[in-house]
């Protein structure tokens, strides 16, 4: 015996199918929603205040001083973060330089040589993730102990950037591997097809096409490092530096430090060069944002 929905004609489910939608309960999904757009709006606002304030107390020092002088303790209205901001820059100069080959080099024999079913490469693949997720002061601990202690480098700019180099890695490896395994198969299987050889279609075909992914994706492990100052205090970082970084050995300090300087002080002329410099990270952290974003966008891929 037929359905009586069916027997009177496709015309009479519609009625009936919005009546078994309707026998849910909407409102447990509408509470659901409600959550959701409430969490979202407190976040934007607590974070919108966040951002006028520092915005408001920074307002004052927001000058070619705060880019071009130097820190003083004994005058805070003349003080800058020019060593600072050298320093970062130094800083993170060496950073990409030593962790962005390695990276892109291990994602590519990852994704393109190793075989999946060798324990090894599988022991790496697990250790790759799981050091992803590691917080930045242990980094800061191997640091200490094995980069500046261990092999001698002490409290220098080469010490920094190593460190922080261990810590991005694995973000860069991860992103990059993403990259590559995003170009079609069928284009490295057209490549041998023409006979090229593996490498001749990864250097031509599978790097050119992942390109755009592995910037973006080193570019956003970048912002991380610059952001970070649990291991580079742990390292020593020195918080009062009159002195532009000249090398690799130089000693350093780096935004953050200066940061966490000036707020420790107990003057509040240095809350407003403190809010600056926060100011000015964040235009960084924007600008670079902003870079992956549009590099994203202007040469990705859609297969």
């Amino acid at each position: 015996m037929g359905s009586p929905v069916l027997d009177k004609g496709p015309e009479a489910g519609v009625p009936e199918v919005r009546r078994l939608k309707s026998d849910g309960t909407p409102w447990r999904e509408r509470l659901f929603q409600l959550s959701l757009w409430a969490s979202l709006a407190v976040g934007v606002v607590f974070l919108g205040c966040l951002l006028v304030y520092i915005v408001v107390e920074a307002w004052p020092r927001l000058n070619f001083r705060i880019l071009t002088n130097f820190p003083d303790i004994i005058d805070p209205s003349q003080a800058g973060a020019q060593s600072a901001i050298m320093g970062t820059i130094w800083v993170i100069g060496f950073t990409a330089l030593y962790c962005l080959p390695v990276g892109f080099l291990t994602a590519i024999y990852l994704e393109e040589y190793a075989d999946p079913e060798r324990w090894w490469n599988r022991a790496v693949e697990i250790n790759i993730q799981n050091l992803a997720a590691v917080p930045s002061i242990v980094y800061g601990i191997l640091g200490l102990g094995i980069i500046s202690r261990g092999l001698g480098f002490g409290q220098t700019v080469l010490t920094a950037s190593l460190t922080l180099s261990l810590l991005v890695l694995p973000t860069v490896i991860i992103a990059a591997r993403e990259a590559i395994r995003a170009v079609p198969q069928s284009i490295r299987e057209a490549s041998l097809a023409l006979g090229a050889t593996q490498w001749q279609t990864i250097w031509r075909q599978v790097l050119p096409a992942a390109v755009p992914g592995m910037a973006t994706g080193s570019i956003l492990a970048l912002s991380r490092a610059i952001g970070e100052a649990a291991p580079l205090l742990l390292l020593g970082g020195l918080t009062f530096i009159t002195f532009n970084p000249t090398g690799p050995e130089s000693a350093f300090t780096v935004l953050p430090i200066q940061i966490f300087n000036w707020i420790s002080q107990s003057r509040s002329e240095f809350v407003s060069l403190a809010a600056a410099a926060i100011v000015i990270l964040l235009v960084i952290l924007l600008a670079m944002n902003s870079l992956a974003i549009w590099l994203r966008n202007r040469y990705s891929h859609r297969w």
